[in-house]
């Protein structure tokens, strides 16, 4: 009970931050509909092809989207980290009985939040292009943005609590993130890639979170994508949980 309440405790700090600029939750959406009207239109002759998923662009586009927003959207969390560690804010922690998964779930619960408000935004911006999704659709979609905003979220933290430096810290998370978009299908199915590329993409979890999400928006919920796009995504985002909460430990030590 105590976890839960220091939990809710570091929330509405950084809930409260947030609330306060709310123009990070506007420019967070900004991209993913710069994809939608700008790009998406020019997928429309691919809909046709051998190899591309049926439902039309817009549903098998959109939900690699929202994967890429809930993936990449907290990757630059832990920019904010590194300005407490330098600001002395960790290190008062250390003298609060406050939790130390209180101090990781507290903050990736708010980027969580964050994560799915703009989700939500971008699904209703995608209903005039011809987007169609039932909304128990719409909330497995938002469940998994959730784990893979958590597990963004806490290797972003724990990154910036081993490297303590923006100079450090940006090369590593936007280097290490660009194969991971390249290989997850996101923007293109990866049913049109050659059977190398596919090989190699069956490594990238992020590729299977993909998967999940457009056999949901195309009403394929007991797909067996859907169940191992969910579980790979919890197994990691536990895992990466762990490691942020043993960073966090050591940096309050």
């Amino acid at each position: 009970m105590k976890t839960l309440r220091d939990i809710w405790l570091v929330f509405l700090r950084y809930f409260g931050i947030l609330i306060r600029n709310p123009v990070w939750v506007v420019l967070g959406v900004v991209q993913p509909v710069l994809y939608l009207v700008l790009f998406a239109p020019l997928l429309k002759s691919l809909s046709a092809n051998p190899g591309v998923p049926a439902g039309g662009a817009y549903n098998w586009f959109v939900p690699g989207l929202l994967i890429q927003l809930g993936m990449f959207g907290a990757a630059g969390v832990g920019f904010g980290l590194i300005a407490e560690l330098r600001g002395g804010v960790v290190e008062r922690m250390r003298v609060t009985p406050v939790s130390r998964l209180a101090l990781l779930l507290g903050r990736a619960l708010r980027d969580i939040l964050m994560l799915d408000v703009q989700a939500a935004i971008l699904i209703v911006l995608s209903l005039p292009f011809g987007l169609k999704l039932h909304f128990d659709g719409a909330l497995v979609v938002l469940a998994l943005i959730a784990l893979l905003g958590l597990l963004t979220a806490s290797i972003s933290y724990a990154c910036a609590l081993w490297l303590k430096s923006e100079d450090s810290f940006a090369p590593l998370i936007f280097t290490s993130t660009l194969p991971l978009l390249l290989l997850s299908g996101v923007l293109l199915p990866l049913t049109l890639a050659p059977p190398w590329l596919r090989n190699i993409a069956a490594f990238n979890p992020l590729s299977y979170a993909v998967d999940a999400a457009r056999a949901v928006f195309n009403d394929h919920l007991t797909d067996v994508s859907v169940e191992k796009g969910v579980l790979i995504s919890a197994v990691l985002a536990l895992v990466a949980v762990a490691l942020a909460v043993r960073s966090f430990g050591r940096a309050l030590a």
